[in-house]
């Protein structure tokens, strides 16, 4: 790795690990970072999610009052995470190269679209209905099936999630992205754990965006419970759109 790689890839970890603990979708930033230098689309996102990985509980360290009276919900939910994530990441390694060279555009185009309309989503659905307030079924299996989105690729995984826990759970949003964080952090924690055994990873470029993602978990919280996340949706989707261009045209 070159100087100028492992400067940017910290960059682009320590960007990810704060947008991640805000509003998610900080892969959009490594990702594409890693396309950038080279790195073939499986490889960069095997080695995404572990550098990605550490962000959440670094998080999750600092947001305990948040988390505080949610351990028992977060124990069935975190069982949903887990098993979807290790659904997901079988699939991504089962599957053709090729099948996840054709999809990441378009998933990385539905996360965009998430990521810019999650705010009326939520406001639209908790509006058709009193949110349920504790880990029913119908949660729990959407957890799961976030899970399994999060094992095969992850980009905006915390999106969707914050966005399904806040239309049935009434609670703060600070809580609610606690949760978020410790439910992506197990998935993500799953998927790495398999990634590791049976697949290969670019271990320096994981390091040094791990290093990244890590700091970032740290100023996540504190930014999140400051500034509005509406610049940071900006970003992600502008970003997102670009690289979804990009590997169409490829």
């Amino acid at each position: 790795m070159s100087p100028t790689e492992i400067v940017l890839l910290f960059l682009a970890g320590l960007a990810a690990g704060t947008i991640n603990t805000i509003v998610g979708s900080g892969s959009l930033v490594t990702f594409p970072t890693l396309l950038a230098f080279g790195y073939p689309p499986l490889l960069a996102n095997v080695t995404n999610n572990i550098g990605v990985l550490p962000a959440s509980f670094s998080a999750v360290a600092i947001s305990r009052d948040e988390l505080t009276g949610q351990g028992g919900r977060l124990a069935r939910l975190a069982i949903g995470s887990v098993l979807g994530s290790v659904g997901g990441a079988f699939l991504l390694l089962e599957l053709p190269g090729s099948v996840f060279d054709a999809v990441v555009p378009i998933l990385i185009l539905l996360a965009c679209v998430l990521v810019g309309l999650q705010p009326l989503i939520t406001k639209r659905l908790r509006a058709r209905g009193r949110p349920i307030g504790h880990a029913g079924v119908l949660l729990w299996a959407t957890v799961l099936l976030t899970g399994a989105y999060g094992g095969y690729f992850g980009a905006a995984q915390g999106v969707i999630l914050i966005a399904i826990l806040g239309v049935f759970l009434d609670d703060t949003l600070p809580r609610l992205n606690a949760a978020k964080n410790v439910l992506s952090g197990f998935a993500n924690l799953a998927a790495a754990l398999i990634f590791v055994v049976v697949t290969d990873i670019a271990w320096w470029a994981a390091l040094t965006i791990a290093v990244g993602s890590a700091i970032g978990g740290q100023f996540g919280p504190r930014i999140g419970r400051r500034l509005p996340p509406v610049i940071y949706r900006s970003v992600i989707v502008v970003v997102g759109l670009i690289v979804s261009i990009l590997l169409f045209v490829d």
